[in-house]
């Protein structure tokens, strides 16, 4: 059964990316070692990364990967990221949440989809009985929550303190969410931790 699921990764002072994030540099500055865990180990925007996950890294990657069925991420997301290069790295139907969906681009394997719950109901469809993951950024994941749609959050704290930049819940929010514990693993560059949403 097709289940929601999001996730992101946060320094201990909550941030998902540095400050002055943008294309080229979507994670901001000193936003790089947010995903030291994704490739391995240390990279910069100036070389790409060439390393991969590796012991509980790479067994979340896995295990997150061989149970998604489609992404849903958001327009600005889409361009820090550059759209990827102009190819969906996932290799699932990737839904881009914009308010102009006829920027989409041909044949790039992203269908881009004017509001949130839209992009749901369709990713719920193309994922074909796996789960739908919502991808980010920051406020995507929360309109997701307010929305009901999360039933799985995943957290991946990396050991670093940014002190600013974007940040996964905003500081004027007065939004409750409740989170029952699911799982924990630990590598040198993160701690992840996956919690059900509580409704």
């Amino acid at each position: 059964m097709t289940k929601v699921t999001a996730g992101i990764t946060t320094s201990l002072d909550g941030y998902i990316t540095g400050p002055n994030d943008g294309p080229r540099r979507g994670l901001g500055d000193g936003g790089e070692r947010l995903h030291y865990w994704v490739f391995g180990g240390p990279w910069t925007y100036e070389e790409e990364p060439r390393g991969e996950a590796t012991g509980a890294d790479k067994q979340l990657l896995d295990e997150a990967t061989a149970r998604v069925g489609a992404a849903v991420g958001g327009r600005n997301t889409y361009e820090a990221a550059e759209a990827w290069g102009g190819h969906n790295p996932f290799g699932v139907p990737f839904f881009i949440v914009t308010h102009r969906p006829q920027d989409a681009p041909q044949d790039a394997g992203f269908t881009f989809v004017d509001g949130l719950d839209e992009a749901i109901a369709q990713a719920r469809e193309a994922a074909g009985g796996k789960d739908v993951f919502v991808m980010g950024g920051a406020d995507l994941i929360r309109q997701a929550l307010r929305a009901g749609h999360v039933e799985e959050l995943s957290i991946s704290i990396a050991p670093v303190v940014l002190g600013g930049g974007k940040r996964l819940f905003a500081d004027d929010s007065n939004e409750t969410i409740g989170l029952e514990h699911l799982r924990l693993l630990q590598s040198p560059f993160a701690t992840h931790i996956s919690y059900r949403v509580v409704r």
